[in-house]
This record gives structure tokens, C-alpha cells and sequence, in this order.
């Protein structure tokens, strides 16, 4: 019995030491698992900071699209060559003063309509000649007018196409437009368009209109030799195109 008992005390210490080292294993596999779990998050919040302080590129696009209509501005407003003309739709701005600021068409009778300003001829005026008149008019009202005119949309500068093209109608013209652009724009010719036929009705500054011919075969025939091309002219504001 008593040897029994030594025998057992004898293997106490061994099994408590086993619990213990084990025990400590675990605490420290836990230890090491915590430490990454940390590190980890420590990691993902530095990139979230990142990303939240540099924009991306679909949060950088309206800061440049709000800057694009300013250089549109601007670069309608350069050209104080450009004559004014019915349906064309002008932004008119006067400075410190929302009530004047107005975006306004050009009625068929030349005229626009602002507040205290009443009726003025628009039409046949470039955007700096109506700058000045609408100063003019204003400094009854205004200590110091500062007006801006800008071209919005031009409307006026228009060419027809009639007959046998696939779009036929009226075309805005705002380019160096030629009798074969205006055909491309209408979409082409039709099967039986008669393209030897072709011609431009033109009105001139007397009132008469001149009927100037256009045949198609014959341009594209001198073209591909490289010779004289000059029937495919540049067209003016309310030309027409008939296509027979």
C-alpha cells in the first residue's frame, strides 16, 4: 500500500507539468493568432484612409466637368467676328445682378427681351456690339454695368438639302461646310437620285437666287485623277441643295 502511494505521488509532478506546458502552448498560439488578427486590422484601416484621402477618378470627374463649360464659354466668346443672327440662343450675364442674368433666343423679328432694358435688336450685331448696347441701355439703372454676351447655340447659320437623299431637312451650319459634306449629313443619295443634277439654290444680297450645279460623277471622277475639284463649294448660311 505505501508503496502504492509513493508510486503515485512519484507521477504527480510529471502529469502537472504536462497540463501546465500545455497550457502554455495554447496561450501562446492564441497570443500569436491575436497579434496577426491585429496587425491585419491595423493594416486594412491605413488603406481605407487612403482610399477615402485620394480621390478616384469617378470622384475627380465632376471637379473637371464643372470646368468645361467655362473653356466653352471662353472660347465662344473669342470670336467677336461671329454676326448674330434669328434663333440663335444667347447667355446674356451682368455682374452682381441674377435678375439680368438671362439665357435668351433670338426672336424671328432680330429682338431679344431683358428686364429694364426692354426690346433690342440682337440680330446683325456681333456679341461685343450688343455687349456694349445692352451697357448703354442699362446705365440708366445700374451704376457701372459690366455685361457679358456669349453665343450659346448657333442656330441661324443653316443650309437646306431637298430631294433625293436619305435625310433630307434643314442642317446646322457651323463648319466649313461643302455640298459633299451636306450630302453626307443628309445620309447619302437615294437609288435614283440623279447625281449629274445636282445643284445649289443661293440667294444673293439684291434678293435674286442663283442656281449653281454640282455634278456629283463628274467631282468624284476629277478627284481621283487629282484635278480641279472647285464645283464642291463651301456653302453659306440658308443655302439650298437639291438633289434631283
Amino acid at each position: 500500500m505505501g508503496n502504492s502511494e509513493t508510486a503515485a505521488n512519484s507521477l504527480r509532478p510529471t502529469w502537472l507539468g504536462r497540463v501546465v506546458a500545455r497550457r502554455r502552448g495554447n496561450l501562446a498560439l492564441e497570443f500569436c493568432i491575436l497579434s496577426c488578427l491585429a496587425f491585419s486590422a491595423a493594416l486594412w484601416g491605413q488603406a481605407t484612409d487612403s482610399n477615402a484621402a485620394s480621390p478616384g477618378p469617378d470622384q475627380a470627374a465632376p471637379a473637371a466637368s464643372s470646368q468645361q463649360p467655362d473653356s466653352a464659354a471662353k472660347s465662344a466668346r473669342a470670336d467677336d467676328t461671329y454676326i448674330i443672327g434669328d434663333d440663335d440662343i444667347l447667355s446674356i450675364s451682368v455682374w452682381k445682378d441674377q435678375d439680368l442674368t438671362k439665357v435668351l433666343p433670338v426672336r424671328s423679328d432680330g429682338r431679344i427681351s431683358l428686364p429694364l432694358v426692354g426690346e433690342i435688336m440682337a440680330a446683325g450685331r456681333t456679341p461685343g456690339q450688343l455687349e456694349q448696347d445692352l451697357t448703354a441701355a442699362l446705365r440708366g439703372y445700374i451704376s457701372d454695368p459690366q455685361v457679358t454676351v456669349i453665343v450659346q447655340e448657333i442656330k441661324s447659320r443653316k443650309f437646306n438639302i431637298l430631294g433625293q437623299v436619305t435625310k433630307p431637312g434643314s442642317y446646322p451650319l457651323t463648319t466649313d461646310t461643302t455640298i459633299l459634306d451636306a450630302i453626307a449629313l443628309a445620309g447619302g443619295f437615294k437609288d435614283f437620285a440623279k447625281k449629274k443634277g445636282v445643284y445649289v439654290i443661293r440667294q444673293g444680297a439684291d434678293g435674286r437666287e442663283a442656281r449653281i450645279p454640282f455634278n456629283y460623277e463628274n467631282f468624284i471622277k476629277a478627284k481621283n485623277k487629282g484635278k480641279n475639284t472647285a464645283q464642291n463649294i463651301k456653302l453659306i448660311p440658308h443655302d439650298t441643295i437639291v438633289v434631283p
